[in-house]
């Protein structure tokens, strides 16, 4: 079984065990963390479809957190599409996409370790089950 530590900025250890399957366990202090959760944006971009909006889906997603600014960095408002589409963006509250403890290792979604990709988080008594692609 590969194993790696990682020491964080106050001297808390992680350690990252690749299990037989796959995925990986990721163990350590987690008392104080962030976390994420990925949006679920299908409603608010079939509505914006059937109106006729022309951006693909990943230009959609950047275009719905867009806020307008003026030539001084000042911000003047929230973009059209995001004033009628955002409030239609959910959160998928059952799935977790990043981890953060205090003081790292930041990791999301997407990211690599030990050779795997990383497609969510699930708690458990020892920390984190990294599930990978």
């Amino acid at each position: 079984m590969k194993t790696e530590t990682y020491t964080n900025r106050y001297g808390d250890k992680f350690v990252f065990n690749l299990l037989p399957d796959g995925n990986i366990q990721w163990s350590g202090k987690f008392e104080y963390c962030r976390f994420g959760f990925p949006n679920d944006y299908s409603k608010a971009f079939e509505l914006y479809k059937e109106m006729g909006g022309p951006y693909s889906l990943e230009e959609f997603k950047e275009e719905v957190h867009r806020a307008e600014y003026d030539e001084n960095g000042n911000f003047i408002d929230m973009c059209v599409v995001s004033k009628v589409y955002a409030p239609l963006v959910k959160v998928v509250k059952d799935t977790i996409d990043m981890v953060d403890p205090s003081g790292g290792p930041y990791l999301s979604e997407g990211m690599t370790i030990l050779g795997k990709t990383i497609k969510e988080f699930k708690g458990n008594e020892n920390g984190f089950l990294i599930i990978t692609k």
